[in-house]
């Protein structure tokens, strides 16, 4: 594991692969943590670090900027918002211009030698919006998506995107706690059947009285998907 400063000025945190790398996962944290809390969040809940033979991992952390919902100070989050809701407007220039930025780590790693084919994106709360924005607004090609606790507003620019696609779209691996008080798991469901709706195909896992949390449950289900979209070399699930 090391710490290390993106391309485009993003540190992150990294977990290499403990044989050869061949795909990558990019995990974003939610609003206000970091790459390395994320990491350690996961290390507790699993009490183990989430690794695997061929995969790094890469742990980003979102650039300080104002955050309106806590009143103009300054956070680590990926984009602003009005507040955190389903029915309000996206701030579309905050959410771009972090697509930009993590597209150049994307950009870092096929550089590496790593397929687009062969990258995963994904992330927790607001992480799992932003890797949605990601993937089907930016970078269709890639292995597959996966939001935790998470959810798009009603008029996203990723509906409005898709209804314009055409050709394979990358799986969704969804997870919600049905006793989230702050993104309630009737919005991630409505999110769920919208990207279904728009082709996307889909998997959407409720977990009984889990709160806006990781579970134990939750990351070993998350993690044999993840083998199942980047399987090792072999072809087998390599752990």
């Amino acid at each position: 594991m090391a710490a290390a400063w993106g391309p485009g000025g993003l540190q992150r945190c990294v977990v290499s692969p403990s044989g050869r790398h061949s795909a990558s996962l990019i995990f974003l944290h939610g609003s206000g943590d970091s790459g390395q809390g994320l990491r350690r969040w996961i290390k507790e809940v699993l009490s183990q670090d989430l690794t695997f033979q061929h995969i790094k991992i890469i742990y980003p952390t979102a650039p300080p900027r104002p955050y309106t919902p806590m009143r103009g100070r300054i956070s680590n989050v990926w984009f602003d918002r009005l507040k955190i809701s389903n029915d309000c407007p996206e701030h579309l220039e905050s959410i771009d211009r972090m697509c930009r930025e993590l597209t150049e780590l994307i950009d870092e790693e096929v550089s590496g030698g790593i397929s687009k084919r062969r990258i995963l994106l994904g992330g927790f709360s607001m992480g799992g919006c932003m890797a949605m924005h990601l993937a089907y607004r930016n970078h269709r090609d890639v292995a597959g998506v996966f939001a935790l606790s998470s959810f798009l507003n009603k008029a996203s620019a990723v509906y409005q995107a898709l209804q314009k696609s055409d050709g394979v779209l990358p799986e969704l691996f969804q997870c919600h706690g049905t006793a989230d008080e702050l993104v309630l798991h009737s919005w991630g469901e409505e999110t769920n059947s919208a990207l279904k709706s728009l082709g996307v195909s889909t998997k959407f896992h409720s977990f009984p009285s889990m709160y806006h949390e990781l579970s134990k449950t939750e990351l070993e289900q998350l993690k044999s998907w993840i083998l199942t979209k980047l399987p090792g070399e072999t072809g087998k699930h390599n752990e």
